[in-house]
């Protein structure tokens, strides 16, 4: 009898340990969000596959707001969509991720607003995919990538016919290593390969500065490649 109580209290002893070190012990796939039970702290760039809403629809969770934003109000969540809008003193920023990301596709809708639109998505580094009126060239770039250094290498092709200036857009766009595709309205419009493509970065949303402007995003997914 007393042989099988120190039995059952060892037994019980080795269950809580274990149960404790699998609470405090993160997984190593990076790609595990906190609905998988792991902390995000412990994945700061998304390395693996599966698809990951990067916009929750009700706040900036996941983001680096820019200084100045509750005063400004330059990026606000209203009814689920992230409306971006120029302040009074008309300054540029970038919303950047919290995280980073290698390979990916990124699906999102985007609506212009009011003024000269000038937006884009940043990949991984300074390199952007154009939403909007170039500031350069004087007209819509939408999807065309837009490098420093460089400008726009290429143009994409039949923007004009499936761009809705006053309704909701679908862009996706991949980037596989320095390889950039860009679709719109569920058509592939550019391609093109970049020398100053980054492997790991943050992906940002521009509001460029000295513009009086607005744009909307939604519906913001991303998936791992």
């Amino acid at each position: 009898m007393k042989k099988n109580i120190i039995f059952l209290v060892s037994l019980l002893i080795s269950c809580l340990l274990n149960a404790h070190e699998s609470q405090n012990t993160c997984s190593t796939d990076k790609s595990i969000t906190p609905e998988g039970n792991h902390c995000a702290d412990c994945a700061p760039s998304v390395k693996g596959k599966g698809e990951k809403g990067i916009f929750n629809g009700k706040d900036l969770t996941g983001w680096k707001v820019p200084k100045g934003n509750d005063q400004a109000k330059w990026y606000q969540v209203i009814d689920g969509v992230l409306q971006i809008r120029s302040g009074p003193k008309k300054k540029g920023s970038v919303l950047w991720t919290e995280k980073k990301f290698r390979d990916f596709e990124m699906e999102f809708d985007f609506r212009f607003g009011e003024g000269t639109v000038d937006s884009g998505v940043h990949l991984r580094t300074q390199d952007q995919i154009q939403i909007g009126i170039s500031g350069s060239l004087k007209r819509d770039m939408t999807c065309s990538p837009y490098i420093p250094g460089k400008g726009y290498p290429v143009e994409a092709k039949n923007i004009a016919k499936l761009l809705k200036a006053k309704d909701w857009n679908h862009m996706k766009i991949r980037a596989i290593g320095p390889k950039y595709t860009v679709w719109l309205q569920g058509k592939e419009v550019m391609n093109y390969e970049s020398s100053s493509a980054k492997p790991e970065g943050p992906i940002g949303i521009q509001l460029h500065g000295n513009r009086n402007m607005g744009i909307d995003y939604k519906n913001l997914v991303l998936k791992g490649l």
